[in-house]
């Protein structure tokens, strides 16, 4: 067994995998049209005698981390022939993609998991959640007088969207830097349906709702502002839509407080696991992260353990300077120890979560994830930035 890219040889065999495995029906235009979309440096396959068994997909991608991009590898479309499976097939294509995204230099890799349990074997660990409101239309928003005014995209500019989509996605930790093609490959196929956009008194384009009303149900897929004079219009147009629809359904990040502003706020919600993260390369990544400024160099090490990516192995020591720039430096496995005062130790899963700001450091060692002294534990507690997660996208 070889593991390679797929080529346009191997195009249709890929696209049959695929549409088998996630149970897809495509017309001859969609797979037209997946053609035409196909990059095959991003498709990896295992094969056996050419013969396509297993497959994924890696997306060159960017994320936000405390407002600074991060090349980040997407991994989708993650198939094996029925017949093929619990070979080790997956296995070593996920092994293989992790030195694929090192070598690229992309330190962290998202995915969409058909299983949590599985992915965590390999190094990913939940970083996100999402709230799903469900609103009838009496419970909405009550509708208020506003500034600035809502225009209607009957032809969606990507370029405008992205100007407002940006600022907003750089306030959380792990949403997409999308690109021009992104939007128009992605959000416009996926999210079809109406764009509202949101400008202020002054012309400037300050927020946009991507929406759909069928059947008496309205479902916001997007809903993106940068303040709350913008968050009160959209939501003020959207209630506005009452004699069009009896319910309304919204995606929104996991610490939206809606039903906090509503009237009556027992609505129903849930709360969904959603995305799953890993650090690619531990010491690239915490070179890049911007920690907390305190006025004062700190230094910590920390005993990582990584099975899956053996060059994360290991002790490392860390200076976070005044500014909140990071220095690592791989210890010696012959003295690993310098300050135990300061010594950590958690597994790859553990760290990704912790510097996505998906858990904090003083939770992680409640639950025996974190181990080192309270000291060491309150120590990152300072250095940290506190953040929110969140993802629109899906891949």
């Amino acid at each position: 067994m070889i593991i390679r890219t797929v080529t346009e040889e191997h195009y249709e065999d890929s696209l049959d995998l695929s549409s088998f495995a996630f149970q897809m029906s495509m017309t001859n235009e969609e797979r037209a049209t997946r053609r035409s979309q196909f990059h095959p440096e991003e498709k990896w396959g295992a094969f056996e005698e050419d013969k396509l068994l297993a497959q994924l997909t890696l997306l060159p991608l960017s994320v936000y981390i405390n407002g600074k991009k991060f090349a980040m590898g997407g991994l989708a479309g993650v198939s094996t022939w029925p017949e093929y499976r619990r070979q080790g097939l997956v296995s070593q294509l996920l092994c293989h993609s992790l030195e694929t995204m090192r070598q690229a230099g992309q330190t962290i890799s998202m995915l969409h998991p058909f299983e949590f349990s599985f992915y965590r074997r390999f190094g990913w660990e939940l970083y996100t959640e999402y709230r799903k409101y469900m609103i009838p239309s009496a419970l909405m928003p009550r509708r208020q007088l506003t500034s600035g005014t809502i225009e209607r995209l009957t032809v969606p500019d990507p370029d405008l969207l992205a100007a407002v989509y940006e600022p907003y996605a750089a306030r959380y930790n792990g949403t997409l830097s999308r690109s021009r093609e992104w939007w128009t490959n992605r959000i416009f196929v996926r999210k079809k349906g109406q764009v509202a956009l949101y400008r202020a008194e002054n012309g400037e384009a300050q927020g946009y709702v991507l929406y759909d009303v069928k059947d008496m149900k309205m479902t916001v897929n997007e809903l993106v502002y940068w303040n709350e004079e913008a968050r009160r219009t959209l939501w003020t147009f959207l209630s506005n839509h009452d004699s069009m629809a009896k319910e309304t359904v919204v995606w929104a990040p996991s610490d939206d407080d809606l039903p906090y502003l509503l009237d009556n706020p027992r609505i129903q919600q849930e709360l969904i696991p959603y995305f799953m993260a890993r650090i690619v390369d531990a010491e690239a990544f915490i070179s890049q992260y911007t920690f907390t400024s305190t006025g004062c160099a700190h230094e910590w090490t920390i005993q990582l353990t990584d099975p899956h990516a053996l060059w994360n192995e290991g002790t490392f020591a860390i200076r976070v300077e005044a500014d909140g720039r990071a220095e690592v430096q791989r210890l010696s496995t012959a003295h690993p120890q310098t300050d135990a005062e300061n010594q950590l130790q958690c597994d790859i899963q553990t760290l990704t979560a912790m510097l996505l700001g998906y858990k904090r450091p003083t939770r992680l060692h409640q639950v025996g994830r974190l181990t080192g002294k309270a000291s060491a534990i309150q120590h990152l507690e300072r250095i940290i930035p506190i953040a929110q997660t969140f993802l629109y996208d899906f891949f």
